[in-house]
């Protein structure tokens, strides 16, 4: 716009001043849409932070509805024949087994005569496709082909390692004229006895041969394969081909060490004659902190929803609101959230023993929080740990307090098609309508200031032109008088 003034002739209009009102009072178009905005975006955080409290009551449920993987055993003896441990991820009760170890499981070792150098050629030069086979009970046997330089005690050792066939290799040396080639299996049991043969050489099969059936073979067995054995509570005889045993007794993984006293033929080494005493306690300690993680995760949600909805009634004489409100007060979607999970706290069960979170002592108050009387759920745990399991757990499908929690939470948070994702997308859908309006009426409102300052740049045109000719025509009658 033409920098003007006044109108001229006389008027104290002042352009530039009318020209700022116009702009305020067109860019005061754009405030109720700015302040829509600014609530859709606060929205859309507290939106957010009710998420996060939402996904961590998740996680709590779902370690509920899995309770059976926590349900409270420990192992609380101490044991020498053997060590005992909670398998993961699954459930052992409590109880007492006699464990008697009657015999470990070995890996079988073979070794060959004598030689008095490890370098030197054991079998025949030039031997036509040479081989050497190695083969278990329950693998495939694993065929190795050798050259006249593998040969030697070290050459045929590299040789196998280097397959990997189930089996490590070594030189042993006794002295400096000594040595001796040892295979021995990498894993235990009578499954994983060897026999090894070499083909296109006798010459090296008479060194590194070894047929179980055969008397004379070129290595020797120095370690015999056996299944470790042991029996549970006297009656019961198990045999596993490792020492680690994990399907005997269930949630648990026994390692065996040693014979028990009673077969050792050394009793005073353990301070006992016969079969030791595996001891399961029961232990409520994990299953109260699951359910103590839930409650703590549930009473934070009931804190960010009532941050998030708070209000304060406006004071009288005032025309805003207070600044502390929650960007979702009144909202809806948060209500329904807030009533579905009132309602499942205090939904019942078809337990006999536990059909209600208050029947184990945990209760809501006035506020809407849960209480533990920890005294009470302690001995629902410790008494009668099953029904706590199945109360929590159910089918794991469709019953149990921890099963339905977690479906209930999955469908609220659900990415797609959730009830916080569908708040979340009408916001957005909001905030997108509010951008368009305010792009057209920021069009809008350049387009109608340009068109001010056109009329004002033509009014002062006009003014100056009308101020001219005024002046012309006064100094003409002037002149005219003074004639």
């Amino acid at each position: 716009m033409a920098s003007v003034s006044s109108l001229g002739a006389g008027t104290s209009l002042d352009l530039n001043s009318l020209m700022d009102s116009l702009t305020k009072a067109e860019n005061d178009r754009l405030t109720p849409l700015t302040n829509q905005q600014t609530s859709y975006k606060a929205k859309l955080t507290s939106f957010s932070i009710l998420q996060t409290s939402l996904d961590k009551l998740k996680t709590a449920a779902t370690a509920l509805q899995n309770a059976s993987q926590i349900a409270g055993t420990s192992v609380t003896s101490t044991n020498t024949s053997f060590s005992a441990a909670l398998t993961p991820n699954a459930s052992a009760p409590a109880g007492s087994y006699q464990i008697n170890v009657t015999q470990l499981a070995q890996a079988q070792s073979l070794l060959s005569a004598a030689k008095s150098d490890p370098k030197a050629a054991l079998g025949t030069t030039g031997a036509a496709n040479r081989s050497i086979t190695i083969a278990q009970t329950g693998k495939d046997p694993v065929t190795i082909p050798l050259t006249d330089d593998q040969t030697s005690l070290n050459g045929v050792r590299d040789a196998i390692n280097a397959k990997q066939a189930g089996v490590t290799a070594s030189v042993i040396k006794a002295n400096d004229n000594t040595y001796y080639l040892s295979i021995t299996a990498n894993d235990t049991g009578v499954a994983n006895a060897m026999s090894v043969s070499v083909s296109g050489d006798d010459a090296l099969n008479n060194v590194v041969g070894y047929n179980p059936s055969s008397s004379t073979n070129g290595m020797k067995v120095t370690t015999v394969a056996q299944d470790a054995k042991f029996t549970i509570n006297n009656d019961i005889e198990i045999t596993r081909s490792s020492n680690v045993v994990s399907d005997a007794l269930d949630g648990v993984t026994l390692t065996l060490k040693s014979l028990t006293s009673a077969n050792s033929g050394n009793s005073g080494s353990s301070g006992s004659s016969g079969p030791e005493t595996l001891t399961l306690t029961q232990d409520p300690s994990a299953m109260t902190k699951a359910i103590q993680n839930y409650v703590d995760a549930y009473n934070s949600l009931q804190t960010t929803i009532a941050s998030q909805t708070a209000y304060t009634a406006v004071d009288k004489g005032s025309d805003s609101q207070n600044a502390n409100n929650g960007a979702l007060f009144g909202d809806g979607t948060v209500r329904t959230i807030s009533t579905q999970l009132r309602g499942s706290i205090a939904s019942s069960q078809p337990n006999a023993d536990f059909s209600t979170l208050a029947s184990m002592g945990i209760t809501q108050d006035v506020n809407g929080k849960l209480t533990v009387d920890s005294t009470k759920l302690n001995n629902a745990i410790t008494k009668k740990p099953g029904s706590v399991v199945q109360f929590f757990a159910g089918d794991g499908k469709t019953t149990g307090f921890g099963t339905q929690a977690t479906n209930m939470l999955t469908k609220m948070l659900d990415p797609t098609n959730g009830t916080v994702q569908a708040a979340e997308d009408g916001i957005n859908k909001s905030l997108k309508n509010l951008s368009d309006q305010m792009t057209k009426t920021q069009a809008s409102i350049t387009l109608n200031l340009t068109n001010y300052k056109n009329q004002f740049t033509n009014l002062s045109v006009l003014v100056n032109k009308l101020t001219n000719t005024g002046s012309y025509l006064t100094q003409q009658f002037a002149a005219m008088s003074g004639s």
